[in-house]
């Protein structure tokens, strides 16, 4: 296997920044992952840029991380993009095949999606995704993948992703100041969804609530294929906020008592909070968290019953909200999967059976070898499901030489700039 063929994704969130770097198989069966960092966020809020020097730090900050531990540079990458920006419609596209003799072929297809995204968007909104859902050959309709069959006219349904222009450019221009070229930006709910969902889920219909720590992304699969995307302004830190101002301690210590009792539901997943349990029980040692605030100890039920669970059931309350508004509310037999850093909240999966009355599990990202144990957590999927994306995308082939980096060391950005861009045209 050859330095230049791996496979880097830089996720980026509201509390951290992972970046993963994988060896991928030539059987296609077991991708490793050679280097894997996570470092604190900066500069972004609600999965947004908001300082892009803070945030260029970051990044730069995770992506160094992982290239010291891979031995490897990151010269592309695939990047997460989230954020209450991001909309979704369906669409329709209808062609006459071009040999209505013959079978219909890749040219037939792209004709077909082509019109299918021709849509009416604001100038201030961009293109992230055009997803099929499924075509329609000659008024037969639920053909997955119609090439090889004879017909007159072709329909598609797609399934198209949008987001900011704004922020997406911030994303772009903060990775392009590290020096990494960016291989695609990926709807985060769609990355996730690749690491965590089954065939037989989408096929069945699921929705897919990736909770991070300023977003929640919503991802749902009809017969297979993403039908309705969306991202809700709440996520984990609101319940930190709850917990410092119930508590009334600081955020840094709210987060460690969060933790805390995420680690000690999660031993004993059997516990439910609803279960009555006398006051010594009830109690939770906080000494050994060395709190500046100097709490000693609090009442469990407190915590999951009067801080946690209500702010759960809200966003919950939002989710099933989304789902009605997206028309899909009563196809998704399969349920809900939970996933991301706030999916691991104490009494999360019972929070979210009660509210939306449907089978409830947590997602755990799957599909990598290698270094799993440092990417095994909710709290990955979205970089996990980074890779996997690109894994199942045909890839252009690259040349070793990153042009961004190479001319980092200049110190003049315009001419940095300059140059880049003089190169890049001298190239094919």
């Amino acid at each position: 296997m050859s330095k230049g063929s791996i496979i880097s994704a830089i996720d980026i969130g509201s509390t951290k920044i992972t970046t993963i770097i994988v060896s991928p198989s030539i059987d296609h069966e077991r991708h490793n992952v050679i280097g894997v960092a996570s470092t604190p966020s900066g500069g972004i809020r609600k999965s947004q840029v908001v300082d892009i020097e803070e945030a260029i730090t970051a990044i730069g900050n995770s992506v160094s991380s992982a290239e010291r531990m891979a031995g490897l540079p990151v010269n592309s990458a695939y990047i997460s993009i989230s954020g209450d920006h991001i909309q979704s419609q369906n669409s329709k596209g209808v062609v006459a095949i071009g040999n209505p003799e013959g079978e219909i072929v890749d040219d037939d297809l792209n004709r077909v999606i082509e019109a299918a995204r021709a849509i009416s968007l604001p100038s201030s909104r961009e293109i992230l995704h055009v997803l099929p859902r499924e075509y329609t050959v000659d008024s037969q309709p639920g053909v997955k993948d119609p090439r090889g069959m004879s017909g007159v006219r072709l329909e598609s349904e797609v399934h198209i992703v949008t987001g900011a222009s704004g922020s997406i450019k911030n994303i772009q221009k903060c990775i392009s100041e590290v020096g990494v070229d960016i291989a695609g930006m990926v709807f985060s709910g769609l990355a996730s969804s690749h690491a965590v969902l089954s065939d037989t889920e989408q096929e069945l219909g699921v929705v897919l609530v990736d909770i991070g720590g300023g977003t929640t992304s919503i991802a749902v699969f009809i017969e297979g294929a993403l039908s309705h995307s969306a991202v809700l302004p709440v996520g984990a830190k609101n319940i930190t906020n709850d917990l410092a101002i119930g508590l009334r301690v600081s955020l840094d210590s709210a987060e460690k008592i969060k933790q805390y009792l995420t680690d000690l539901t999660r031993s004993k997943p059997d516990v439910d909070a609803d279960t009555k349990t006398n006051k010594k029980d009830d109690a939770l040692d906080l000494t050994r968290l060395n709190l500046k605030e100097e709490l000693k100890s609090v009442s469990k039920k407190t915590l999951v019953d009067g801080i946690i669970r209500p702010r759960l059931n809200e966003i919950f309350t939002l989710v099933g909200e989304e789902l009605k508004r997206s028309g899909f509310a009563g196809a998704t037999p399969a349920g809900i999967v939970l996933t991301g850093g706030g999916s691991e909240t104490a009494e999360i999966v019972n929070a979210c059976k009660r509210t939306l009355q449907l089978p409830t599990r947590l997602g755990i990202p799957q599909g990598l070898s290698g270094l799993v144990d440092e990417i095994g957590t909710p709290a990955h999927s979205t970089a996990v499901g980074l890779i996997l994306h690109a894994l199942s995308t045909p890839q252009q082939s690259s040349s070793n030489l990153n042009i961004s980096r190479v001319f980092k060391s200049v110190g003049n950005k315009d001419l940095s700039s300059k140059l880049i861009n003089f190169v890049k045209s001298l190239l094919p």
